[in-house]
């Protein structure tokens, strides 16, 4: 059986970001995956890479040796067929968490030789979700694209190739009256959540569906 992981890289385990991770990994279920959902801001502690370069040494060669929250989360990631891994864009940049999370997935896989750059010989396909309060149409004038073109990049380079699904202009709060916030328009992001966050949900479903049958085993 095909092996899914994933992860929920937001503080909030059940609105955006998780709602689209949860469809994905539904749709990896249907095309009959072993799917395993981790909430990251539920583990135990952890941190990002603490630079103690284990991961270069020859009896770890490209495994991370920190041993806290997040290295089951890796171990697992290494036995997967594919990883689902989700974030909402925070300052314009992904979660902390998933900084975190991504330090240590990429860094242990970085050679620092001119002969090859990674020592991940087994490439898993990836599905990576950013949510967004902006709108799409802003992404090139604020950096968004760039700085998503480099996460897919490295990812692809360090962990296998990588497709990316944005939902932009989210709905933020269930109540937007409880906040003094002039430059949003509260029934604007209500219906756009009612009408358009489904149609991502559907194309979540999809691309988790996708990976599973691209697999080959």
């Amino acid at each position: 059986m095909k092996k899914i992981v994933a992860i929920n890289c937001s503080p909030r385990s059940a609105w955006n970001t998780a709602v689209l991770v949860r469809e994905a990994a539904k749709g990896a279920e249907g095309k009959g995956a072993e799917v395993t959902v981790i909430d990251l801001y539920k583990l135990e502690k952890f941190t990002g890479c603490v630079s103690c370069f284990g991961c270069k040494l020859p009896d770890n060669l490209g495994k991370c040796i920190c041993r806290d929250g997040l290295a089951p989360v890796l171990e697992a990631i290494r036995n997967a067929d594919g990883l689902i891994i989700g974030s909402p864009n925070y300052l314009g940049d992904m979660t902390a968490g998933f900084r975190a999370l991504y330090e240590r997935l990429i860094f242990q896989s970085l050679t620092y030789k001119t002969e090859f750059r990674s020592y991940n010989e087994k490439q898993i396909p990836v599905l990576m979700i950013m949510t967004s309060n902006a709108s799409e149409d802003l992404y090139a004038q604020i950096g968004y694209d760039a700085m998503l073109q480099r996460y897919q990049g490295s990812l692809g380079t360090f962990v296998g190739p990588t497709k990316i699904l944005i939902s932009s202009d989210t709905l933020q709060v269930k109540d937007y009256s409880r906040y003094n916030w002039t430059m949003f328009d509260p029934e604007h992001k209500k219906q756009r959540h009612e009408t358009v966050f489904p149609e991502d949900k559907k194309k979540a479903l999809a691309l988790g569906k996708e990976m599973v049958s691209n697999i080959r085993k």
